[in-house]
Formats: C-alpha cells, structure tokens, sequence
C-alpha cells in the first residue's frame, strides 16, 4: 500500500527543491570555463557529490516523511474513530467481500458482535450478501425482519483513491477495490404503528339474502318470523366475534363495519358464514342463501363503501350465494357454489321491458351485437331485439363478423325476399362507420368488453344496453344506461322472450324469426336437461305461440358428417385425469366450426358415468378455445376464471393464448389441483 502512495502538491515541491537548486548550480559551472578551467573543474566534482547526496537524501527521507505523515493522520483520525464509535447509528466497515473489518460500540450493542468479529456481515444479516455488495449499482435501501426487529439497511462505497482525492499532499494509484460502510437504521417503532394505521382501517361490508321472499313463501306463516329471527342471529353472531358493528337497514339487508385486521381472518375461513346459514331448516323447503360484499382499500370511508356496493352487485350478477371482496382494482371471490335460484316473479322483466322501450323510443338506430364466433343463443337473441327496435319502427342492425354452420341456417331465413332489409346484418368495420354518439347499442349474451363482437363499438357511444345470462366477472361493460343480467335464467333467448311479451301488445314474431329465438334456448338448455325452470318452458311456449316449430329447428341444427365424426373423435381419446375429469382434444381440420364441435363434445362426455366435468380444448385462429360441461358437483366456471374465463357453474369457457394444446391441457390439469388442494372444488 505504502508503495502507492506518492508525493504531491507543496510537499513535493519542497522535497524537489534541492534536485532543482543542482541544475541552477549547473548552469553557474558552465561559464567557468571560460574564466578559469581549473577552478570550474572542481566546481563541477563539488556539484556531482552535491547531486549524489541529494539524490540519497531524498530516497532516505521520503518514507521517513510518509511513515510521519501517516502517523499523523492516524492520530488526526483517532478523534473522528471516536466520535464514529459513539455514534448513536450502528455502523460496520466492510472490505470488498462483505468481511466485517470494524464496528462501533451500538453496531455491538445492537448485534452482539464486537470488534474482534471477523466474519461475512452474511453471517448476521442473511439478506446482505456478497453479490449484492459487489454489485455496480448498490440497492438503495434493503428492509430486513431480523431478531423480531425491522431494520432499514444502507450501505456506500468508499474507494481507496477517494480516501486521498481531497490531500494536498498525498496522493494513490487508481485501484478498483472500495470498502463499504454500512448503516442500520431500526424502524420497528414506525412499521408497528403502519401496521397498528392498516389495521384499524375500517372495512365496509354488505349482506344481502338472496332469497329472502322465497325462502320466506315455502314455511307456514307463523314460522316466518322464527327464521328471519335465526338468521338475524347467525349473521350477527359471525360479524360481532370480529368486533364489527351490524345494522340491518332493510328486511333482508345488513350493512357492517369491522377492522381491516379481522379481513384475514374471514378469509382464512372462506366465510364460513355462507354455508352455516343453509343450515337454518325451520320447515323451509328452500335453503337460505347470502351475497356479501366487501369494500376496502379505499381513500375514504365513502370509497370504501362504493366499493362494497359494486362488490355486491357483482356477487348478484354471479347467481348470489358467494362472497366479493373488493380492494381497489383486484376482486376475489369466494363461495358460489349453490344452483341459481329461479324468480318466480316476472315483475322485473316487466320493468326491464319497459325501460328498453323508452330507450329505443329516444334513439332511431339500433346497433346490435352478441359475442365474437357468435352462438346460437346470442344469434337467436338479436332477432329479438331487432324484432322490437322493429315494431317501434327503428332502425336495427345486427353485428356478425362470421357465420359458423350452426348459425348459416338460421341466417339464410333472412333474406330481401322475405321482406328483410339488405344491410340486416353488418360486419365490424361497417358498424363503426355507422354508429355514432346517438346510436343505441344493444349487447346481449356477454358482458365483457373484450369477448363482444366489436369492442370498439361501445366506445363510439354512451347508450348501451346489456342482456345477458352469463355470471359477471370483474371486467364489466362500464356505465351502461340499461343492465339486464339474470345469471338464474336458462339463455339469452329466454330472457328476450320475456321481455318481448311485455314490449309492446301488438309485437308479432315471423314463424322463422320465432325458430331462432327457439333454438337458442334449446342449445343452452341441451334441449331442455339442464338449468331450466318455470319461466324456460313459459318462454318456450310463447315461442310455439308464435308460430314456432320444433321439427324445423331440429332440422336446422343438425351438424354435418365431418363435425359428427370429429364429435366422436372427441368422446373416443378423451382421458379421464384424477378418475372425474374428462379432458380431451377437438380436431380443427376439415371442421367449419371447431369451437361450436368442441362444445357439443364437451356436452357429449358428460353421458359417461364417473365424469363430474368435462374440458375440450379447440386450437383456432390462433388461440386455444377451452369449453368446460358439469352436471351438478363441480362448479366449473370457477375453474375457468382461473383461467381467464367465465360463465355457469356447469356451462362455462376460456381462450388460452400463448401456448400449444399439450400445454393448455397442462395448466387446466395443474388448475384443478390446485383448486382441490385449496378446497375451491371437491372430488
């Protein structure tokens, strides 16, 4: 190290003061000769010892004059070692690879390390390793929990040449390797009084039964008020152990507020609440059910209010009986598991029907449209709608990019012969040149943005109705001005049905125009075995009043040779995973509609004894179309949100990007692992 160090500034110059008098001296010699050679010559050997003492002098007294120097600055720095010593901030020196060289009296206190401790500082803080000490860029700050404590750790580098870039006097070599200081900053105090802040944050929450006036019909009269009282006390009991406060402000509403640190805890136990109060038989037939909502993450207790409301309609436009916590932008769910319960009521259609009334009213162009690779039901749905925009005498167009074989009979009903316009049925690029901010468009069989058939579409105007039967998920169509979604009802079609008989007195439906609304509800429905109630077959008969005929609907949805057989491939290497799933693979070849096959497939499997569920996955421009079948025991929409999905509990879809089918295949198999280890779905 020694060897490093040189000389600079006035201390050099100093010491160079005697090799420069030797030239002054020398340049006196020369004229000399001239005078007096003699006397020049011993001039000139006087000057050689002169230059030969000097030189020796120099080389003898300079690492005499360094050792001083570096004596001296020890013992300048001896004061300031004491001060860092005592300082009050626990503080250790590090050599380049991480070796504790020094540490002051609190570093000790603190760490019971001394002075003598020659070790990795990873040794004592796991987390403070050697790559990140020797890393170019240091990490700011690194937080640490270390002996129930929280430490804020910062370190800097000291080069060796920067120790003297200030001097005077001393200077050294450029040299890469550096020390490193370290300081440790305890923030326990301040992260517990975060967490106690965190904690005490007030979470808002909504109960709402789901069937009260259901439940409520189906017992005797004098029983009614022992079960609204049973449930009054198993909602209060569940909250009041989180020390929350529980007001009921309508029949069978409650509104709740309790610490954000009891949140945990209720969701550890997966609102046990939801299924306890099934549990309540006071000769009900029908078992009760609740919808929670929770709001939190909020700025205000406001905020987190707003939040628990459109937590709440979001549990109620999944089918009820199920939990949505909401913080700012993420939303989880729990429950929703239990079978929709049917309305015996169609006092909401009614208003619904009305309501669609005076907006077509207000408009004179109707834009509808369904999902992309429109179905059947959201086919059938729009001739509905465009039926009624009709008998208003409104201008409707409906929005179909491409027509699968299951849909090109039904369409080919639809022609200038038969009295219906030329431009009945646009694509995606002419209905945006067409809408503008007084167009009214209707969206039905799908309440996503991103799975409707133009999603800039409802970008182009403010006026948007949604119809739709599917369970919401966190990506909703945003402020629209009507929302009719009833996840209870069996199809799209069902719920249009309904709605046109209360439209208008004088609607007539065209016997083809009443097929397809017809057939909608038929696939949905797997011709009428499953999720079908008392208002399907009212629908259904109002249909066949209409003029509609099952023969010709049957004919109409027949499927080809090649999408038969490719149905039977399905069925015949499906594989059975865990003993209840049925997994397999839809051909996409020589298939017009492979995704319309693959549903049909995964309707098909469900025949086998022992499946609970069924997947089928389709490759298909470019993506891998996942459609998922249960009967009753597996709720396999919540299988697929895990996936990006949605839908019924037993009817339910995704699209998977990004990857091949053998992998697809995969993350559907490691997602019901998962979900059964978790408890989300059982064997």
């Amino acid at each position: 190290m020694k060897k490093k160090i040189k000389l600079k500034g006035h201390l050099k110059n100093y010491m160079y003061w005697p090799l420069m008098l030797t030239i002054l001296l020398a340049c006196m010699n020369v004229p000399m000769y001239f005078v007096n050679e003699g006397a020049a010559l011993l001039v000139s050997i006087f000057l050689g010892i002169y230059l030969i003492v000097v030189v020796i002098s120099y080389n003898v007294n300079k690492p005499v004059l360094v050792n001083e120097l570096i004596n001296f600055a020890t013992q300048y720095g001896t004061v300031q070692k004491k001060l860092l010593n005592e300082f009050e901030i626990p503080y250790a020196l590090l050599d380049y690879n991480g070796k504790v060289l020094w540490v002051n009296e609190k570093f000790t206190e603190i760490t019971g390390k001394t002075k003598n401790f020659h070790k990795s500082i990873t040794s004592i803080f796991p987390g403070i390793t050697r790559e990140l000490i020797q890393q170019e860029q240091f990490v700011e700050d690194v937080n640490m929990v270390w002996q129930e404590h929280n430490f804020r750790i910062e370190m800097s580098k000291i080069y060796f040449e920067e120790m003297a870039e200030n001097s005077s006097i001393v200077s050294i070599e450029e040299d890469e390797q550096y020390l490193t200081a370290l300081y440790l900053f305890d923030e326990t105090e301040l992260y517990n009084y975060i967490r106690e802040n965190e904690e005490q944050k007030l979470v808002a929450g909504l109960v709402y039964i789901d069937n009260y006036d259901e439940a409520l019909d189906s017992i005797e009269d004098v029983k009614r008020s022992l079960l609204v009282a049973l449930i009054d006390r198993k909602v209060n009991q569940y909250f009041t152990k989180m020390d929350a406060l529980v007001r009921k402000i309508e029949k069978d509403k409650y509104f709740v507020v309790f610490q954000h640190k009891y949140l945990a805890e209720l969701q550890s136990d997966r609102f046990s609440l939801i299924e306890d109060v099934k549990t309540v038989k006071v000769g009900n037939e029908m078992a009760v059910t609740l919808s929670i909502g929770i709001g939190v993450g909020g700025d205000t207790y406001n905020q987190n209010y707003e939040y628990s409301r459109m937590a709440i309609d979001l549990a109620l436009g999944r089918g009820g009986d199920q939990v949505v916590v909401k913080e700012g932008e993420n939303v989880v769910y729990y429950g929703g598991n239990s079978k929709q319960v049917e309305k015996n009521t169609r006092v909401k259609a009614r208003v619904k029907a009305h309501a669609l009334r005076e907006i077509i009213e207000s408009r004179e162009h109707v834009m509808i449209m369904g999902h992309s690779i429109s179905d059947t039901d959201a086919f059938g749905a729009a001739i509905g709608i465009y039926c009624a925009a009709r008998v208003l005498g409104k201008k409707a167009q409906i929005v179909l990019d491409q027509v699968t074989s299951s849909l090109r009979p039904l369409k080919e009903g639809f022609t200038t012969e038969k009295g219906y316009p030329p431009d009945m049925f646009v694509s995606s690029e002419r209905a945006l040149e067409l809408t503008d901010y007084n167009t009214l468009v209707m969206v039905v069989d799908v309440n996503r943005p991103s799975h409707t058939e133009c999603p800039g579409l409802l970008k182009r105007t403010d006026s948007i109705v949604v119809f739709d039967h599917h369970r919401q998920s966190s990506e909703v169509i945003s402020n629209p001005v009507l929302s009719y979604i009833e996840p209870y009802a069996s199809s799209t079609c069902e719920m249009v049905a309904e709605v046109l008989q209360y439209f208008t007195e004088n609607i007539k439906l065209a016997p083809h125009e009443a097929d397809c609304i017809y057939a909608g509800i038929l696939i949905d429905t797997s011709n009428f075995m499953t999720k079908t109630g008392v208002r399907t077959f009212e629908a259904a008969a109002y249909l066949k009043r209409c003029g509609a005929e099952v023969t010709r609907v049957r004919k109409m949805l027949r499927n080809d040779m090649d999408a038969y057989k490719a149905r039977a491939e399905v069925v015949r290497h499906a594989e059975v995973y865990r003993g209840a799933f049925a997994i397999s693979i839809c051909p996409a070849d020589k298939i017009e509609s492979p995704t319309i096959v693959g549903a049909q497939a995964a309707d098909e499997l469900l025949n086998i004894v022992g499946i609970k569920a069924s997947f089928v996955l389709t490759e298909y421009q470019g993506k891998i179309y996942v459609s998922s079948r249960s009967i009753d025991e597996i709720n396999v929409q919540k299988i697929m949100e895990r996936l990006g999905g949605g839908g019924h509990l037993n009817m339910a879809g995704c699209q998977l990007r990004d990857c091949t089918v053998s992998q697809a295949q995969r993350i559907i198999e490691d997602t019901i692992d998962e979900m059964l280890e978790e408890g989300d779905i059982e064997e």
